[in-house]
């Protein structure tokens, strides 16, 4: 979906105009978006959209609460004949449905429904798979290969199976956000080198932990280990390169990311293991007994 550079200033104004009454703090909103972006030294005016990285950038999700949201959640109880989850960040979208009928009925609806309001469905990443347990089996029964992939939020998602057999969920790390991450540490590396090990190992660190903070996910494990593995050769080369006497081995960079590397541990449960609580709780004003709350409401 094309949101950040194709919002109507029109409608953003009237959407927030449902909450906000101070017909001042709406006039500095509209001149904030108008105020144009400078671009080889020219101020170009912005007639449409909302600047990218500015602090308004988050304006758009109000835009899609209105326009899509809430659109959405009304399709789902109406028109839906099976069941539908729809997840959003920000101009990403997944939409799971359990009839392909729905599916392409939405599809269709929702560009009309986008239409309106200025907006339109990016051609690349909008597709139509058919996605979830039972995808593998009918697709075998068809002829067909595996189930198609998709990503979302910079995670690669797969049909897969656990030890057991049964369908699981993948996610695995994009490989071309890791290679842009690894090209950024190692420019980053080459800029530091000749700063003293502690610090360079204190900073590596802290990136590669930045890294495993939201990668570290069920079922990624390789692409952590990998990252890791990759970050300790870009160290390994970088020493050898302070000096040509330097002969740093990987039994070295091994000691060293042993003091400074976080290991590459699944940090994420899984959902029902976040979700879930399993203590009792006594709710007396709930006029109920003691009730236990876990990830699928209450027992």
């Amino acid at each position: 979906m094309s949101s950040f550079d194709r919002v109507s200033h029109e409608w953003l104004v009237r959407f927030l105009e449902h909450r906000i009454g101070d017909t001042r703090m709406l006039r500095l909103i509209l001149k904030w978006l108008k105020v144009g972006v400078l671009e080889d030294g020219v101020v170009v005016p912005g007639e449409l959209g909302t600047g990218q990285g500015s602090v308004i950038s988050p304006l758009p999700n109000v835009y899609l609460h209105y326009a899509l949201d809430l659109w959405a959640e009304q399709w789902r109880r109406r028109e839906a004949k099976g069941d539908m989850i729809i997840v959003r960040y920000a101009d990403d979208v997944v939409v799971g449905v359990e009839h392909e009928a729905d599916a392409k009925r939405f599809r269709d609806d929702m560009e009309r429904r986008l239409a309106e309001f200025a907006l339109t469905l990016h051609p690349d990443k909008t597709r139509l798979i058919e996605f979830g347990r039972c995808a593998a089996g009918n697709r075998a029964r068809r002829g067909l290969g595996k189930p198609e992939t998709f990503n979302f939020l910079g995670l690669r998602h797969i049909c897969g199976r656990s030890r057991r057999g049964k369908f699981q969920l993948w996610r695995h790390t994009r490989r071309d956000r890791m290679r842009a991450k690894l090209k950024a540490i190692k420019v980053e590396l080459l800029r530091r080198r000749h700063e003293p090990i502690p610090k360079l190992g204190m900073w590596l660190g802290q990136v590669v932990g930045g890294f495993f903070g939201y990668h570290a996910v069920p079922t990624n494990s390789s692409a952590l280990s990998a990252i890791r593995y990759y970050v300790m050769d870009l160290w390994r080369r970088t020493l050898r390169r302070r000096s040509q006497k330097d002969r740093s081995t990987w039994q070295r960079i091994d000691r060293l990311a042993a003091d400074f590397l976080p290991k590459p541990l699944i940090r994420h449960p899984w959902p029902r293991a976040r979700f879930a609580a399993t203590h009792p709780r006594w709710e007396p004003y709930a006029l109920v007994g003691p009730v236990r709350i876990c990830a699928g409401g209450v027992r």
